[in-house]
């Protein structure tokens, strides 16, 4: 398939630059993947959607503060870096500008010395290679200082709170971007699930920046996926893996859990206790080993994210669903709308 196959028209407008308020009040789009009939809902109705027995996939990586505002020492000269993934407890691959400036041995201070970044080496991609020091503190406690979040380019609003960048079972540190399909749940309706016996169990996948980068090639077979940290514990396999064998639904909340779920079953031929770093690519035609239905939002034209979707719910439901989200308005991208396809 040609990535153009992926685009459509998308007004400015429609792109959301803040979350709903309550976070359930987002609309929510059904999608059946054997039909390709549509429905429109309310998030907060989808406990009359789910049945007793459902298991929903959550992933509760949290957003680190990664964008950092500094200055270079020595000359003062404003800098940018933005935290990407680790390498080791201390050194992590970034992102910087300026870029060209900052060479091999470079100093860049932040919040007056709370953090301090060395330039260790400059990667093929141009990213950077940085040592972090935190005198009196340890790395994450600095970063919680000095660092903000790092929202997507599209949206250009400043958040209220950084918490609404978070989902509720946010707690293992190390994304970039937030697993956006969780935003819309609350405590509140995931004890109402919870009541009608459905079930959450809860993987990891840190979400790097790579999720937003544009696929380039026209034949998307030749696209490179970005690699990303995942993890799922015994307690989700075995909670998983008893859920399909008493032949109820196994429901990814976003496609970060749809991708740790698919990685896992790929990498060992069924769910289990493992974890690794991953670069599966979904895209129409790929045979889904474990999840029966997901919730998701509404996403980029000609992305990686639009591709997965298409893989699960059919390319020309996917297709037509997102057209019909444009003409009745629905909110887009990571503070829009939902869709729950099964």
């Amino acid at each position: 398939m040609q990535k153009s196959d992926f685009n459509y028209d998308l007004p400015k407008e429609r792109i959301a630059q803040e979350p709903a308020d309550p976070r359930d009040s987002a609309r929510l789009m059904c999608l059946d993947r054997s039909s390709g009939q549509v429905s429109h809902r309310v998030f907060h109705e989808l406990p009359s959607l789910l049945k007793p027995g459902d298991l929903l996939v959550v992933n509760n990586s949290k957003v680190l503060p990664a964008r950092l505002i500094g200055v270079k020492e020595g000359t003062g000269a404003a800098c940018e870096v933005l935290i990407l993934k680790p390498r080791s407890s201390d050194v992590w691959e970034c992102l910087a500008k300026p870029g060209k400036r900052l060479k091999t041995g470079a100093r860049v201070v932040f919040g007056e010395g709370i953090l301090v970044a060395e330039i260790l080496e400059t990667t093929e991609e141009g990213n950077k290679i940085i040592s972090f020091s935190h005198p009196g503190k340890t790395f994450y406690e600095a970063l919680e200082e000095v660092g903000r979040l790092p929202l997507p380019h599209y949206i250009e609003k400043q958040l209220e709170d950084d918490e609404q960048y978070q989902t509720v079972y946010a707690k293992e540190l190390g994304s970039a971007a937030a697993p956006t399909a969780g935003l819309h749940f609350t405590d509140e309706l995931l004890q109402k699930l919870r009541d009608m016996g459905v079930q959450t169990v809860e993987v990891t996948l840190h979400v790097g920046l790579g999720t937003f980068r544009p696929v380039k090639e026209n034949d998307i077979t030749h696209h490179h996926m970005h690699t990303e940290w995942y993890s799922i514990s015994q307690e989700a396999a075995d909670r998983i893996n008893e859920t399909k064998a008493a032949g109820n639904r196994v429901i990814a909340v976003g496609t970060t859990s749809c991708r740790t779920l698919e990685s896992a079953y790929q990498a060992h031929g069924k769910i289990c206790a493992c974890q690794g770093d991953t670069n599966i690519f979904i895209y129409p035609g790929y045979e889904f080993g474990i999840m029966d239905g997901l919730i998701t939002n509404f996403h980029l034209p000609e992305s990686t994210l639009i591709m997965l979707v298409s893989a699960f719910a059919g390319y020309e439901h996917t297709m037509d669903a997102y057209r019909t989200a444009v003409e009745e308005q629905y909110r887009f991208y990571s503070f829009g709308d939902a869709m729950l396809i099964l």
